[in-house]
């Protein structure tokens, strides 16, 4: 039962398992070998199965039995490694934010850093849809995560912001390349379960719309959209909404920088 008294599932989100019990995992000993279980199993080879599920198939099919399946054991052989799926999920979010390239030099300062962060973020949404199904607001406290955290905000380190600026500044790319990265993903669904482009949809609901909307009482409405159809094709375009807003983000960290007298760096 939802908190709104609806049914309905609750909404997966990282750090909801038993703190102790996820850090132990999060922060474990690689080399040390579990103390019992089956010899083909490890914590590593649950994850990997899991997050090809939720990539396959999304967070709302992810179970412990499910992975178990895919392994080709019984559910309880999990357990032994992994205490269930909501400390499951932290270290599949740990997992794959490895991926994201970190090289050690981006020419271009910080623009040129933040981009990177950005795209870097952006690809990693949509290699793994499944992230943007979950509450991520408590990420799992673990190594990759605290990695990838340190490393983009050296992207912005002593151009004079503050360290609560910083924070503040990563959260408005990182959140803008999630933002839309929801919508490409949430357009590609849409055409997926409708068998349709955003094209054939508008050609099919455009003589429609015509005849009982008198465009002239909309003249604004009806410039701009028929501009952005004509440009992407659709209505929205989550790659050039990406492109844009990240600019305009960087144009405004660039204009406060502006006003402190501290230099800006390379």
């Amino acid at each position: 039962m939802a908190k709104d008294g609806t049914k309905g599932q609750t909404r997966d989100h990282s750090g909801g398992g038993d703190p102790a019990r996820s850090l132990a995992l999060l922060w474990r000993d690689q080399k040390r070998p579990a103390r019992s279980g089956r010899r083909d199993l490890s914590v590593d080879r649950i994850v990997a199965a899991a997050i090809e599920v939720a990539d396959a198939d999304g967070v709302l099919a992810l179970s412990m039995r499910r992975v178990a399946d895919s392994l080709g054991v019984g559910t309880m052989s999990l357990y032994t490694y992994v205490p269930g799926k909501a400390e499951l999920i932290d270290l599949m979010l740990d997992t794959v934010y490895a991926e994201t390239d970190k090289p050690e030099h981006v020419p271009g300062g910080w623009r040129a850093r933040l981009e990177q962060v950005a795209k870097e973020n952006w690809a990693l949404f949509h290699r793994h849809p499944w992230m943007l199904q979950l509450g991520i607001t408590r990420p799992p406290l673990g190594p990759n995560v605290m990695v990838k955290y340190d490393y983009e905000l050296r992207a912005i380190a002593d151009i004079g912001l503050s360290e609560v600026e910083m924070d503040t500044v990563l959260n408005l790319v990182v959140g803008h390349a999630e933002n839309t990265a929801r919508r490409a993903l949430d357009a590609r669904q849409v055409q997926k379960d409708t068998g349709l482009t955003d094209v054939e949809w508008w050609q099919a609901n455009g003589q429609a719309l015509a005849a009982l909307v008198d465009f002239a009482s909309y003249p604004m409405a009806a410039a701009v959209g028929e501009a952005v159809g004509a440009a992407y094709g659709s209505a929205y375009d989550a790659a050039h909404n990406f492109d844009f807003g990240l600019q305009r983000i960087l144009d405004g960290v660039e204009a406060l920088l502006s006003t402190r007298e501290t230099p800006t760096g390379d």
